[in-house]
């Protein structure tokens, strides 16, 4: 028979059988519980730490080369204050003197400069090394952590994929004989609710999704099957008894 011409008990059958198989594999992910995400949340602290590991680096590598070029222009003005204080002792007059005094106390306090720069330099090099160490600290420690997430998260994805597969493999074949549009709006239910239901059976006189009273028209319009009836508070798709496999079907 072909999708368009089953019935709705068909239909619905097909539905709720669909929703047994993706509940079970619904199970099997509570089994992993927060385990994937702690283990994705992991690996993205690990990245953004050695990211930071690297500007670290990088930056005490440029401090460092501002230091050595201080240091170089300290030796330059080292090197013209022995200059000028050699060319004093050969001055015909105060005029030379004094110009290359000036020159001399202007080299000093080049000097003076530099030194102040380099120990400013050195102090920020300090911090960042500390944040350096901290930072190493810290994602060796979060490698361990996630190495045990992932051990343990191994040990249950392989404990539980093989039947995963299964069960997938059985719902896809389900999809493919249900109509587009209940299929569609199965997901866009299973996709509201963190419970993943989508399709309920009434239990005591009420949905099984969310619990609300169904009137007794509405229920008994759910035992005639005659079309597919949703829960007037959740919209989940409600199903009989029948249709769950809880009574004998009829002849």
């Amino acid at each position: 028979m072909a999708k368009n011409e089953l019935s709705v008990k068909d239909k619905l059958t097909q539905l709720f059988e669909l929703q047994k198989i993706d509940s079970k594999v619904d199970e099997l992910s509570v089994l992993k519980g927060e385990l994937p995400i702690e283990v994705s949340d992991l690996e993205d602290e690990i990245e953004g730490l050695n990211k930071r590991i690297d500007k670290l680096k990088e930056s005490i590598k440029n401090v460092d080369t501002e230091v050595n070029l201080h240091n170089g222009n300290i030796k330059d003005s080292e090197a013209l204050i022995k200059k000028y204080e050699k060319q004093m002792d050969n001055v015909k007059n105060n005029r030379e003197f004094t110009a290359l005094s000036k020159e001399v106390e202007m080299q000093k306090l080049e000097i003076e400069l530099s030194n102040k720069k380099i120990n400013e330099a050195e102090g920020q090099v300090g911090i960042k090394k500390e944040a350096l160490s901290a930072s190493k600290k810290r994602v060796k420690e979060r490698m361990a952590n996630l190495e045990e997430k992932k051990v343990e998260l191994d040990k249950i994805i392989a404990k539980t994929e093989k039947e995963e597969k299964k069960l997938n493999k059985e719902a896809g074949k389900l999809k493919e004989n249900i109509e587009p549009r209940l299929l569609r709006a199965y997901d866009r239910l299973r996709s509201s609710y963190r419970n993943g239901l989508a399709v309920v059976t009434v239990e005591r006189d009420a949905c099984g999704g969310c619990f609300n009273r169904i009137p007794p028209q509405l229920r008994i319009e759910i035992g005639q099957r005659k079309t597919i009836l949703s829960c007037e508070h959740c919209s989940r798709i409600l199903v009989d008894d029948i249709i769950a496999g809880k009574e004998v079907v009829e002849a």
